[in-house]
């Protein structure tokens, strides 16, 4: 069960626990979850399918890049990201709305949670390179929208989890980012990616902080 102020879903294999519900509390019975706070549900006798496909459409419009080009990657590995890199300031306003919808954004979006783990951590001060590499994130998700989750009803119940790191990428700390993926059956079911708290003074220390991160 899933509640929001007073928007309620209701997952269950028996309607026993609704017919309750409705005994109690004076509710309708929307039927099937089709979208609920910008997700996008999609249900069959396979499995379930959850997208962010307009939301994304929003967020393009009103950044105007519903037309722009597409970008292959969220971040081009190559650009070094630091707070003071004296290319010159950008609206602070703009940058944070951005990053804002972005970050509600990684709920179905696993593929972007690292560039916008990167871009977030220069909401205070941003510049015109910080800015521009959120918009070519921008372009990323222009040509990705209808990426999707997908859910099977495949019936072997088994969780994997992934975890990995750089060494040292964040210049101005020299702290290594953590990243994490946790599959159950066909389905993603949680990931993140997150600066490390502690320096590691090799990329084998680095690898084990992730797995910790990951095993927590």
């Amino acid at each position: 069960m899933c509640i929001y102020v007073d928007d309620i879903v209701y997952m269950s294999s028996s309607l026993k626990m609704l017919e309750l519900f409705k005994l109690d509390i004076k509710m309708t019975d929307l039927g099937t979850l089709n979208y609920f706070l910008a997700l996008e549900v999609k249900q069959s006798e396979d499995g379930i399918f959850v997208t962010q496909r307009k939301y994304v459409e929003n967020i393009l419009k009103s950044f105007g890049m519903q037309s722009c080009k597409p970008a292959a990657t969220p971040m081009n590995m190559n650009d070094k990201m630091q707070a003071n890199d004296g290319i010159g300031k950008a609206d602070v306003w703009v940058y944070r709305r951005l990053i804002g919808k972005l970050l509600y954004l990684t709920h179905t979006r696993p593929d972007i949670s690292y560039a916008v783990g990167i871009l977030s951590r220069f909401m205070s001060n941003p510049t015109k390179q910080h800015l521009g590499a959120g918009k070519n994130l921008l372009g990323y998700l222009c040509g990705t929208k209808n990426l999707r989750l997908w859910y099977s009803r495949s019936m072997e119940c088994r969780l994997q989890r992934y975890s990995d790191s750089d060494w040292g990428g964040c210049i101005d700390f020299r702290k290594s980012t953590s990243g994490m993926i946790f599959n159950l059956r066909t389905g993603v079911v949680s990931w993140g990616s997150r600066k490390q708290d502690i320096t590691s003074l090799s990329t084998t220390e680095a690898e084990y902080v992730a797995v910790t991160t990951a095993a927590c």
